[in-house]
């Protein structure tokens, strides 16, 4: 059954039980596509299609997949994004990052309507997952956290260990740092960049993603000194004399891309980036035996959560961790579970005589 209209209504022919093919015109170009239902609803399907092209915002029938859409945003996203990011994007995650693999499908999406390859955007209407902390995530206190870090005293990880606890930089962030961004006079480190590790790319540096992230970091009279003593090393090997060998160290210059935490492999390279995945790895197997079941992320999470119970202020931790307010918050709030009875205590304090 053919229902005949006149080229500016469109017409419906039936292919089957309730399948219908709806042909129309918006601005002189012909489309067709597939409706599913009665004779009633594919006239008001047709209905709405002609009027979207009279409203201009008339969406064209298309037959690429989801898939064969999200291979062409990824494209788009190429230029927007880092590559380890783009990647993360590409490939399967596990069950426990089903909540970002809903923001992704999302944002997804709403390009696909803005560039009107959809109508709406369905993934805007499904109930977003929610989002669940890791329970790999750990916190360790003062103590704790100087136990573990002399337990790793004398071994290739120390200065790294130590970097990450008491200056709370990210793992990338500690292997990508050249000797050029330790201010020894001033007692300070400028992160400036940090490693991605991509299928593409390979290993390599890159810059941090937001201003918040190039960041000037403050440290410690001892964390200064096992830098100076790392340092010294690195040009003891650069000038090939040995520990108890005489050698005014000041005139021996590294290259000036020198990392702090070069690559271990032979022939050694001052300035060869070291496998994240490696040294992650050296490290849980470390602090395992030394009794702790912890990532050396959480070295970093350890560092913010001591400052914040200490009183510290909250924009003075972001500032170090590189964190706004609002997301050290949500990070950090489920780590701190005696700020509320000393809260509770102070209104005890305003409340007393009442």
């Amino acid at each position: 059954m053919t229902k005949k209209r006149s080229h500016g209504d469109g017409g419906i022919d039936q292919r089957g039980e309730n399948s219908w093919r709806l042909r129309y015109r918006v601005r002189g170009q012909r489309h067709t596509t597939t409706f599913h239902g009665t004779l009633s609803e594919a006239r008001k399907e047709l209905r709405r299609l002609l009027k979207a092209g009279d409203d201009g915002v008339h969406v064209a029938p298309a037959r690429s997949t989801l898939a064969d859409w999200t291979t062409e945003w990824l494209a788009l996203w190429e230029r927007k994004v880092t590559a380890q990011t783009l990647e993360h994007y590409a490939k399967r995650l596990s069950p426990r990052s089903v909540h970002h693999v809903h923001r992704v499908l999302n944002c997804c999406l709403r390009t696909a309507t803005k560039k009107m390859r959809l109508v709406d955007n369905p993934a805007a209407r499904a109930e977003a997952p929610r989002a669940k902390q890791s329970d790999a995530s750990a916190a360790l206190d003062a103590e704790q956290l100087n136990t573990l870090v002399r337990g790793f005293k004398d071994t290739p990880l120390y200065g790294i260990v130590c970097v990450a606890a008491y200056a709370g930089m990210r793992r990338a962030e500690i292997l990508a740092l050249r000797w050029t961004d330790v201010d020894f006079a001033g007692s300070k480190i400028t992160v400036r960049r940090s490693i991605e590790e991509t299928v593409r790319y390979g290993r390599r540096t890159k810059e941090p993603k937001t201003d918040r992230g190039k960041r000037t970091i403050a440290i410690d009279a001892g964390l200064l000194e096992i830098l100076r003593a790392e340092h010294d090393q690195h040009r003891r090997i650069m000038a090939g004399v040995g520990e108890g060998v005489q050698v005014d160290l000041s005139l021996v210059r590294l290259p000036p891309d020198a990392l702090v935490f070069p690559s271990l492999a032979t022939p050694f390279e001052f300035t060869r980036l070291r496998r994240l995945t490696s040294v992650s790895k050296q490290f849980a197997t470390r602090a395992a035996a030394l009794g702790f079941r912890i990532r050396l992320h959480d070295l970093r999470h350890s560092h913010g959560t001591i400052l914040l119970s200490r009183g510290v202020p909250i924009h003075e931790v972001g500032g170090r961790l590189g964190h706004s307010a609002a997301v050290l918050l949500t990070i950090y709030a489920h780590r701190l579970p005696k700020e509320d009875e000393r809260s509770a205590a102070i209104i005890g304090a305003i409340t007393k005589g009442l």
